[in-house]
This record gives structure tokens, C-alpha cells and sequence, in this order.
């Protein structure tokens, strides 16, 4: 058979390059890809991350794959597994743990099947205020304070007030000693704020940590409530023998009542004549023992007679028998 270097050469090329589409493109294969790609505009990102869960009524139905600036607004690319999502659905950012992780809320509304080139636009999606954020912007606000300027602010205020009547004085007054205890504070609120972010930043890189921490305590809450469960069904089964033999020693108490009384007597006369028992089996021992040596050949019983044939001489000697 002939080979063909340029046939082969051709074909090893076009399998290299269908093998790298399809390493690239894998995830939109219909039967080896991760489900169907949606994607939803947003006013703001609001710490949505990729590899984020997507979920609908609760349940996962997927993960984010990407999220990025767009045209002055933030594109969420996602994927949804075994879910069509109609035509009018909602997208909104949720806070998934205290700590700031989020994830992404899908409602499915509308009649038609909503075509997966088609974005959910901004007018269908909202997003959460982060906190976290928030108090971080917070910090850097409060580090950029010019504490003196304030305190100089406040003073002006105090004296042009001064003839304005007492509780207006007193209220500026109470100002002015606020601003002199900022300024007089102002690197220690500075090092406060500064641990709050340290604080909020651990906390964050823990986020992970929390939820294992909130899904274990949700499993041992789970068996807890078995283990409930199991013992509350052994309790009812004791109760229900207790019943069960209270009823019984009812039943039986006319034949019940004189064996007692007769056993308690037998035990009576056997603890009065423990002495004798005692002695009966010392001396039974001894008994047994000569016994079970003249029975010790089998099936024959070795005697030993002493004294019963005479002797010339008037002798009598002691000779064995068996039977």
C-alpha cells in the first residue's frame, strides 16, 4: 500500500485544529459544555466575581464566567444548566454571606424562550449596596479630613453665634468641643480606621472559611434533629413497655402473688441452712473424688475388699475385685 505524505500531513493538520477549536470553544458544545451563555448589563458590579453561583428560586443552576466593563455599563456573562429562561427575565446581584460574597438571582418570566444573544437589559436588573465598599470609601473620606481647618471652622461659627440666645450658644459650644476632641484624636480615629480595614479585609479573605463554617453547623443542626428523633422514638418505646409489663403483672398478679410468697420461703429455709449446705458440699467433695477413681477404667467399678480370704497362719490379706 502507497502512502500519501501530503494526505496525511492534511489530515493530521485538520484534526490539530479541530482539537484546539474545540479546546477553546469546549463550554459551548451542546453535549460537553456547561449549559446555555446568557449574559445581563448592570449599572454596577457590586463585588460580582466569576466562578460566582447562579441560582433560581435558590437552587444552582449555573456560574458566572465573566464580568466586565462595557459601554459605560458592567456585561455579566453566565451559563444556566437544564433551565430556559423566558423572554422578560429579571436579573438582580444578591449578598450571598455577611462578608460580602455575592451571587447571581435569576427570574424567569415571559412566554417565549429568551434568546441567548439577546443581553437582559440594565431596566430588568438591580443591584445590592456593598458595605463593604462603603466603609472602605468611608475610611479614605475620613483620612482626607483637614481636622485643624474643621476645629477653625467650628470655632468662627461659635464666636459668630456668641450673642444668639443660650441654647443656640450651648449647641455650638458642644460643636466646637466636638471638633477639638477630633482634632486632638485625629491619629488615633486614623489607626481606628485603619484596623476596621485590616479587620474587613481578613474577613473578606475568609469568606470561604464562613460559609464551610455555616454549612457544617447546618449538618450538625440536621443530625442533631435525627438524633432527636431517634431518641424521642426510643422514649415512646419504653413508655409503651412500661405499659406493657405494668399490665402483664396486673394480669398475672393471682398467680404471680403466692409463687413469690412461696420463693421467698424456700430462700428462707435455705439461708437457715447455709452452714449445713456449706459443710454438705466440703464433705461431697472428698466423696466424689474416690468415686470417680473407682470409675475411672470405663465400664468396670474397681473395689477393694480387705480382710476376706484367710491366710495359713491365721493371715488375711486384702485383695482387689472389679465388676
Amino acid at each position: 500500500m502507497t502512502r500519501r505524505p501530503v494526505l496525511l500531513g492534511a489530515a493530521g493538520l485538520a484534526f490539530i485544529a479541530i482539537t484546539s477549536l474545540l479546546a477553546f470553544f469546549i463550554e459551548d458544545v451542546p453535549f460537553f459544555g456547561g449549559g446555555t451563555r446568557y449574559e445581563a448589563y448592570f449599572k454596577e458590579s457590586a463585588g460580582l466575581r466569576a466562578d460566582d453561583e447562579v441560582r433560581v428560586a435558590g437552587m444552582k443552576v449555573g456560574h458566572v464566567t465573566d464580568v466586565r466593563l462595557h459601554d459605560g455599563k458592567v456585561r455579566v456573562t453566565f451559563r444556566v444548566k437544564g433551565l430556559e429562561l423566558g423572554d422578560r427575565s429579571r436579573a438582580d446581584i444578591r449578598i450571598k454571606t455577611l462578608l460580602g460574597q455575592k451571587f447571581l438571582a435569576l427570574d424567569s418570566e415571559g412566554r417565549d424562550k429568551l434568546d441567548p444573544d439577546t443581553p437582559i437589559p440594565v431596566e430588568r436588573t438591580t443591584s445590592p449596596y456593598d458595605v463593604i465598599e462603603a466603609f472602605s470609601g468611608l475610611s479614605d473620606t475620613i483620612t482626607k479630613i483637614d481636622t485643624d481647618q474643621l476645629a477653625q471652622s467650628f470655632r468662627v461659627l461659635s464666636d459668630t453665634f456668641r450673642d444668639s440666645p443660650q441654647h443656640v450658644k450651648q449647641a455650638l459650644e458642644g460643636l466646637s468641643a466636638l471638633s477639638k476632641t477630633i482634632s486632638s484624636r485625629d491619629e488615633q480615629l486614623a489607626d481606628l480606621v485603619k484596623g476596621a480595614n485590616k479587620i474587613s479585609g481578613a474577613l473578606a479573605d475568609r469568606t470561604n472559611d464562613f460559609a464551610a463554617l455555616i454549612t457544617d453547623g447546618v449538618k450538625l443542626l440536621e443530625e442533631i434533629g435525627h438524633r432527636r428523633q431517634a431518641i424521642a422514638a426510643l422514649l415512646d418505646g419504653t413508655r409503651e413497655l412500661s405499659r406493657q409489663l405494668s399490665g402483664l403483672v396486673q394480669d398475672n398478679q393471682q398467680q404471680l402473688g403466692p409463687a413469690l410468697e412461696q420463693l421467698e420461703k424456700v430462700t428462707d429455709v435455705l439461708r437457715r441452712n447455709q452452714e449445713n449446705l456449706d459443710r454438705g458440699l466440703a464433705l461431697a467433695g472428698p466423696y466424689y473424688r474416690l468415686l470417680n477413681n473407682s470409675l475411672g477404667n470405663g465400664q468396670w467399678v474397681d473395689t477393694y475388699l480387705c480382710g476376706l480370704v484367710a491366710q495359713p497362719g491365721g493371715r488375711r490379706d486384702c485383695a482387689p475385685g472389679g465388676r
